[in-house]
C-alpha cells in the first residue's frame, strides 16, 4: 500500500483504522472476524479503486458507505483532488461514525447524506462506488438515477459477479469492463457506464 499513497495519506488511513477499531464493538462497522486484518481486508481492498480510477474533478458518490469502505478511504487517498465525495448511508449510527472521522481527520472534501438511496434527488455523479451493498440487478436503478450521463460506476463484487451480471442483463443495457480483484480470488471490480433500462 505504501507505494500507492503518500506518507500523510498513510497517517490519515492509520487514524481512520484506529477509529474503526474503537467504534466497531458498538456498531459493527466491519465483521469482527475481519478486524485483525483490517488493512488488507478493507483498506487495501478499497484502495484498489485508486489504482483503476484517478478522479480529476466532479462528484464521487459512494452508496451504502457503512464504515467508510470504499468511499471514506478514497476521499482520504484523493484529498488533493478537486473531487467532492458524497457518502450515502441510511443508518444514523454509521453516519455518526462517518462524520466523526471527517471531523477528526479534517477532511474538507467529504459530506454525508443520511438518507435512503432511492429517496435522494439524482446526484449526477461523475464517479459512483458501492461495496457489498446489493446484487447487481438491485443496484442498476441506483446507477441509472445517480450517475451523470458520462459517469462511471465502480462496483466491488464477490465471486458470483458473473451470475449477477447475467441477471442484470435481462432488464438493463450497460457497458461493462471487469477488473480482477487483487484481494479476493474470483472477485471483481465492475466498471459500468451507459446504463439504460430495457
Amino acid at each position: 500500500m505504501s507505494e500507492i499513497v503518500s506518507r500523510e495519506t498513510l497517517q490519515k488511513l492509520d487514524q481512520f483504522e484506529q477509529l474503526v477499531r474503537r467504534w466497531n464493538p458498538k456498531i459493527n462497522l466491519v465483521a469482527p472476524a475481519s478486524l485483525n486484518d483490517i488493512k488488507a481486508r478493507h483498506i487495501e481492498d478499497s484502495l484498489q479503486l485508486s489504482q483503476l480510477c484517478c478522479p480529476i474533478n466532479g462528484r464521487w458518490v459512494d452508496l451504502g458507505s457503512g464504515g467508510g469502505f470504499p468511499g471514506l478511504v478514497l476521499a482520504i487517498a484523493h484529498v488533493e483532488a478537486t473531487t467532492d465525495f458524497t457518502l450515502v448511508e441510511s443508518d444514523s449510527r454509521k453516519v455518526a461514525f462517518l462524520r466523526t472521522v471527517i471531523r477528526e481527520l479534517s477532511l474538507t472534501n467529504v459530506n454525508v447524506e443520511n438518507k435512503r438511496i432511492e429517496e435522494l434527488d439524482p446526484l449526477n455523479a461523475a464517479y459512483l462506488s458501492a461495496r457489498a451493498l446489493a446484487p447487481l440487478p438491485r443496484l442498476m436503478p441506483y446507477l441509472q438515477r445517480h450517475l451523470a450521463p458520462e459517469g462511471t460506476a465502480w462496483l466491488m463484487k464477490g465471486r458470483h459477479w458473473k451470475e449477477e451480471m447475467s441477471d442484470a442483463e435481462k432488464e438493463w443495457k450497460f457497458k461493462v469492463k471487469a477488473h480482477p480483484s487483487a484481494s479476493q480470488d474470483g472477485a471483481a471490480i465492475l466498471e459500468i457506464s451507459e446504463v439504460f433500462h430495457v
